[in-house]
């Protein structure tokens, strides 16, 4: 046996094998067994992410869910994994009603992915965002956030250029930007920042306001009339 296999096969210090650090831990929930399967065959084909049952405690894990429909058996399944387990969360769903969008955002989910779009490459994508706290919205989710934008706006007194009660300016251009379906380094590009003032922005945003992610925080805003 080489010295890296013996590596490999012995465990760490007390008779636990260490975790690898470097691969996201990735649990499935599907309310079907087919479903479940094939997700995490797709999601297999990754050697950044650990499709496991039960991930290790404060590990950072993605919780990814699959339904059809967003009933209230899914409703209460979202719930428990980004509530109760504190996960974080991508749904697939094969569709998804006006009314539900802001309601699925404000449960702390961070990525959205059609079911009919879920290929292995997509949900890559979906997965790395919500493990780094970002967003990850389809094109067609984002205009309808745009729509709701719209529909808050047309009612507002002000000027147009006025700073949003509950945000600062800096808070305001950023959120505004990220609703326009921009990327961190986009935003940052826009408004002559650091990406990382950007990130920082955000994190002081979604502490403040006890938010989960920036897509949540974009969808209080929304909701809130804030942008």
């Amino acid at each position: 046996m080489h010295l890296s296999d013996a590596a490999h096969a012995s465990p760490a210090a007390g008779g636990t094998a260490r975790p690898d650090r470097s691969r996201i831990p990735v649990t499935v929930h599907a309310l079907d067994p087919v479903s479940r399967a094939g997700l995490r065959s797709q999601l297999r084909e990754h050697p950044v992410l650990d499709v496991t049952e039960v991930p290790p405690p404060g590990s950072g894990a993605v919780a990814v869910l699959v339904v059809e429909t967003l009933d209230e058996v899914a409703y209460a399944r979202l719930r428990k994994v980004v509530r109760g387990e504190g996960a974080r969360s991508v749904l697939v769903v094969g569709t998804l009603r006006e009314h539900e969008l802001l309601d699925v955002v404000e449960c702390g989910v961070g990525a959205v992915v059609w079911r009919h779009e879920a290929t292995a490459g997509r949900l890559l994508q979906a997965v790395l965002a919500a493990s780094r706290g970002d967003g990850h919205l389809p094109g067609d989710l984002l205009s309808r956030l745009m729509d709701q934008a719209g529909t808050l706006h047309r009612g507002a007194a002000g000027r147009p250029d006025a700073v949003p009660a509950g945000l600062t300016s800096r808070e305001a251009d950023v959120l505004r930007l990220l609703a326009e379906g921009m990327e961190t380094r986009e935003v940052a590009a826009e408004l002559a920042y650091s990406e990382r003032t950007v990130k920082t922005v955000l994190q002081g945003l979604t502490m403040r306001l006890h938010l989960r992610n920036r897509t949540h925080a974009v969808a209080h805003a929304l909701r809130e009339g804030l942008i």
